[in-house]
């Protein structure tokens, strides 16, 4: 006949000594204390497992903090979830899973462990435009939104303001990024399938707009503006020396001194800052030279060649030539993207070999195994291809005087 133990009180656990080593205390029905060496005494349930039938337990609490009543009362619910033929400790993971799951996995802390990733494989400018995006439309409403409770129709309605103003270019790129951190948090084993993946069907498509630039001919008539136009001095030789070079806004914008090799008049871009993930090579014509010239006296002493009036240790913002060219009447004609534009139409038109001209655009081409064979950046056939369209930037500038001008 099985031995029934003496309920414990609390004179008797209050009075209890730790020993060389642990031992335990009995209250009956499985419910135990066991005393550590270091005075600790934790109670625990043993019990026997309802699937695997094997002995098992479970740490309830430590004693005083958790009561002998209250040890009591809870030892009694693990057994009503024995004789349910749930395993108490595994049900108690399953909650901790469950909290974690609401009050840690948020939409928020997700987004910001996915983001550590994305950064690394977009230009910096890229990456403050996706963080941007996420601050300003998503996170206001679902920041501390649990993951595993994420729906189709609540990201929907957050979304459908943004439909409303008609930003679907900005509509599309958020919910691109959304599928993205929810794929990441599905291939982390956080939730079980992505339920974000068909929302773009709710929303109307953006229509495929051209990056708005001038034609060709029309280059007199923006080399007149820049010219005449009442901005400041950097600003004008950062359009000027963006339309040379062929760049985008972002690197342009960001150019360092450091990147430049003035023996070999060579501008290498790093992979870091290039949007194909890609070192960008530039050969460097008399008027761009003459632009870093002007631009030497400015900030030559500074990490950034076109550095940002309020804080000149950093860079100048990639938009700057954006929102001059809006001030100088160019609205709705020009964006400062679409001066790669200009030059890429002109060259092709003037006959210039295609390669060479995607090959100075930074162009990455989408055949990859003709990417894989074709390394070469063309860079000695480029040197003349900059140096024509430089002389042309140049003769479009007669009777307005470019600031590249070398004569």
């Amino acid at each position: 006949m099985a031995r029934t133990a003496t309920p414990l009180n609390d004179k008797q656990l209050k009075n209890t000594k730790p020993k060389d080593s642990e031992y335990v205390l009995s209250d009956g029905q499985g419910l135990q204390v066991r005393v550590l060496k270091n005075g600790t005494k934790s109670w625990r349930l043993v019990y026997k497992n309802p699937e695997t039938r094997k002995k098992s337990s479970l740490t309830l609490g430590t004693y005083p903090s958790l009561s002998i009543a209250n040890a009591r009362k809870v030892a009694r619910e693990q057994r009503e979830l024995v004789a349910q033929g749930i395993d108490p400790k595994a049900n108690k993971l399953e909650k901790q899973n469950e909290y974690v799951a609401i009050h840690q996995n948020t939409l928020l802390n997700v987004s910001t462990e996915w983001f550590k990733i994305k950064k690394t494989e977009v230009t910096p400018d890229y990456a403050d435009d996706i963080w941007r995006s996420l601050v300003l439309h998503i996170f206001p409403y679902l920041q501390y939104q649990p993951i595993s409770k994420l729906t189709a129709p609540i990201v929907i309605d957050v979304l459908k303001p943004i439909e409303a103003k008609g930003s679907l270019e900005t509509l599309k790129r958020i919910s691109q990024r959304l599928n993205e951190i929810m794929t990441y948090a599905v291939n982390c084993g956080l939730v079980q399938a992505n339920p974000l993946s068909g929302i773009k069907a709710a929303f109307k498509k953006p229509q495929k707009e051209n990056m708005k630039a001038l034609k060709p001919e029309e280059l007199p008539e923006l080399m007149s503006s820049i010219a005449n136009a009442s901005i400041k001095r950097t600003t004008r030789c950062l359009i000027e020396f963006q339309l040379h070079t062929m760049t985008r806004p972002n690197e342009a914008a960001g150019a360092r001194w450091e990147e430049f090799d003035f023996e070999t008049n060579i501008w290498t871009i790093p992979v870091s800052r290039m949007k194909k993930k890609r070192e960008h090579r530039i050969p460097l014509t008399k008027e761009v030279i003459s632009l870093l010239a002007i631009m030497t006296a400015i900030s030559g002493q500074r990490e950034f060649v076109f550095p940002a009036d309020r804080d000149p240790k950093k860079s100048t913002n990639s938009q700057t030539a954006n929102a001059a060219l809006k001030r100088m009447g160019f609205a709705g004609r020009l964006v400062s993207h679409g001066l790669r534009s200009i030059a890429s139409t002109t060259l092709n038109q003037q006959g210039h070999d295609p390669d060479i001209i995607e090959a100075a655009l930074a162009h990455v081409g989408d055949n990859e195994i003709r990417r894989a064979y074709n390394r070469t950046d063309y860079l000695e056939r480029r040197r003349a291809l900059m140096d024509w369209w430089s002389m042309h930037i140049v003769q479009a500038s007669k009777g307005s005087l470019s600031l590249s001008s070398t004569d």
